[in-house]
Formats: structure tokens, C-alpha cells, sequence
């Protein structure tokens, strides 16, 4: 059984427990509030940052790009035609440079952001860069959304799934940075329909039950965010 380190909302630990799910793993969870710099979690991965999954037998394995390509190397072939990352060396190169999209450019444009001021901060103390959130930082973020969601609408349009004719782990990683902020209504759907309608395809895969099933008390969830057809 592996182990992975991650926090409910982080949206690159969300996009490995999507890839665990996939592939049938079962998986320990172990949430970190990274923000606390545990001295035995910053011994696993020194950057202090989810996710980190532990298998045995290897060292800790650091990063959501990292631990999908792990995963594809140790556990691929067994999913035969539905492998999550293609055989085809363009078409993996394509792959890793949405993963790198989504979990990079994403993360710190919109999603990491809205996460932080909306959530993070709120179990933060003074010290760690907790208070109340800034809604400069969040007006930039929802700005910047949009023509996320426009370029996903736009990969839709164009292709079955955003890196080709299969699903990849590049949906994987577009719909679970969308899920995080989703359950903070910050996710303009009536402005793309195609987002929308690959998000629902994606949304509707058993993997992503059981982040569907998490809440935060004291802040819940728009209705549509577990309604499978919005």
C-alpha cells in the first residue's frame, strides 16, 4: 500500500489521488498542512510541499509530475489501452507539457492563489501568512481563470480529450485544479461550454468520488459541485 502526503484541497494532490485512482492503487492518506514546515515531512521532500507519496522500498517520491511519471514507469503497462501516458513519444511529450501547464502555470496564475486566500489562510497564524484573505490577489486570480478555462474550452473543441484522442493524466491535472476552486465557485462555467462539458465526462469517473465527497466546515460547497451533470 503506498502513502501520500497531501492536503484535501492542494490541487496537484488531487491530481495524484485522481492517478492513484485510475490505476486501482490502493492509498493511504496523510494530510500535511505544509504551512507547519513538520520537521519529519520536511525531511521527505525539503521544498515543504504536497504531494509526497511513499512507496516501499524507494525513497520518497516528491511532486505531482514526478510521481505520475512513477506511476506510468511502475504501474502503466497493467492498464493496457487506457495507459495514462501514451506510447507515442509526441504524444507523452504533449502530455507533460499540460501536466506542466495545469500544475505550473495554472497553480500560480489562479488556483494556488484562490486556495491559499480562501482556505489555507484561514488555519494559518500571523506568523505563517495567515489573516484575512486579499481580495486584490483574488480579483487577479478570477481574472486569470477565465482564460485558463478558455484554453481548456479551446483543447476540448479541437480534440476528444485535452492531449489527444485518449484520456491522459493532462485531464487528470486540468480537472483536479479546476475541482479545487469549482468548490469554491470560482470556476466561470457559462462562459465555455466545451470546458464544461469535458469537466462533466471527467467529473462523472468513479476516481473522482471521493474528492467529491470532501468538505470544509464552515464553508460548503455550491450545489452544482457534486451534481455530475451541473
Amino acid at each position: 500500500m503506498f502513502t501520500l502526503f497531501h492536503h484535501p484541497f492542494c490541487p496537484r494532490s488531487r491530481f495524484i489521488r485522481l492517478a492513484l485512482g485510475e490505476h486501482g492503487l490502493d492509498t493511504r492518506l496523510a494530510e500535511e498542512r505544509v504551512w507547519e514546515r513538520r520537521e519529519a515531512f520536511v525531511a521527505l521532500n525539503p521544498a515543504a510541499e504536497t504531494p509526497v507519496l511513499i512507496s516501499e522500498g524507494l525513497p520518497p517520491i516528491p511532486g505531482a509530475a514526478i510521481i505520475a511519471d512513477y506511476l506510468d514507469e511502475a504501474h502503466g503497462a497493467a492498464l493496457g489501452s487506457h495507459r495514462l501516458l501514451p506510447a507515442n513519444m509526441s504524444d507523452r511529450i504533449e502530455v507533460r507539457r499540460l501536466i506542466s501547464w495545469f500544475c505550473d502555470k495554472f497553480y500560480a496564475e489562479a488556483v494556488g492563489p484562490l486556495v491559499t486566500e480562501r482556505i489555507y489562510k484561514r488555519f494559518m497564524n500571523v506568523e505563517q501568512g495567515g489573516g484575512a484573505p486579499s481580495t486584490d490577489v483574488m480579483r487577479a486570480a478570477r481574472t486569470n481563470v477565465r482564460y485558463h478555462l478558455a484554453y481548456i474550452g479551446w483543447l476540448a473543441r479541437t480534440r476528444n480529450f485535452l492531449a489527444g484522442d485518449d484520456l491522459t493524466f493532462a485531464d487528470l491535472a486540468a480537472a483536479a485544479h479546476l475541482s479545487a476552486i469549482d468548490y469554491l465557485g470560482d470556476v466561470p462555467w457559462d462562459t465555455d461550454a466545451a470546458a464544461k462539458a469535458w469537466y462533466v465526462r471527467i467529473k462523472s469517473r468513479p476516481a473522482f468520488r471521493p474528492l467529491l465527497n470532501e468538505w470544509l466546515p464552515g464553508l460548503p460547497a455550491p450545489a452544482h459541485y457534486v451534481d455530475l451533470d451541473f
